[in-house]
């Protein structure tokens, strides 16, 4: 798998583009611009609400923070190669470990019109957000859990979900989701417009 060690480098290069401080980042985002700091220089992790804070801040896809190398095929390159073809096999899938024990590996080849098609796992313990924190961001939201117990906090009500169960939400409700059991979850998900 494309495990990607240069998410930070990646977010700095962003931020820099458009011409903003890891200090004025970490104004609007509320959090401290050492935070930012450790993020773009890859020692420290960003949680899932990080991730999509800095990105939507910067304006920038997570197909962006998934893409490892711009890629352009050839004519020697078989069809169904990383990166090229409709097909992604799970050696090929880039992946991105996130704090909290949480990972998520883009299921598509290529950006694929506004969406985020992702397998995410939550180890036992993981969570998308501290306990104290919800997140929320432009889109929608869909999910179905294929093993393990999945907690998600819409507002001030809470899904305990497990496997075949499936749900969907408007992501600019305040949401927190968490593995709720002893095992890790895995789980497909689909986060529409979050980039309109």
């Amino acid at each position: 798998m494309g495990e990607l060690g240069d998410i930070g480098p990646r977010l700095r290069e962003e931020r820099e583009r458009v011409g903003i401080s890891q200090r004025e980042l970490a104004r609007r985002l509320g959090l401290s611009a050492s935070l930012i700091s450790q993020i773009e220089s890859d020692q420290s992790k960003p949680s899932v609400s990080t991730l999509y804070a800095i990105v939507t801040e910067l304006g920038v896809s997570l197909d962006h923070v998934f893409q490892v190398h711009e890629f352009e095929g050839t004519a020697t390159e078989p069809a169904g190669s990383a990166g090229t073809g409709p097909v992604v096999r799970p050696d090929e899938r880039h992946v991105i470990e996130l704090a909290s024990g949480v990972r998520w590996e883009r299921l598509t080849s290529h950006h694929h019109e506004d969406v985020d098609f992702l397998h995410v796992v939550y180890d036992v313990g993981g969570a998308s957000a501290p306990e104290e924190r919800m997140m929320r961001h432009r889109g929608r939201e869909y999910g179905v859990v294929l093993f393990g117990r999945l907690c998600v906090q819409l507002g001030f009500e809470r899904h305990d979900l497990g496997p075949g169960d499936s749900i969907a939400f408007d992501s600019t409700q305040p949401h927190r989701l968490w593995n709720a059991g002893d095992e890790p979850v895995d789980a497909v998900w689909f986060v529409v417009g979050r980039e309109v």
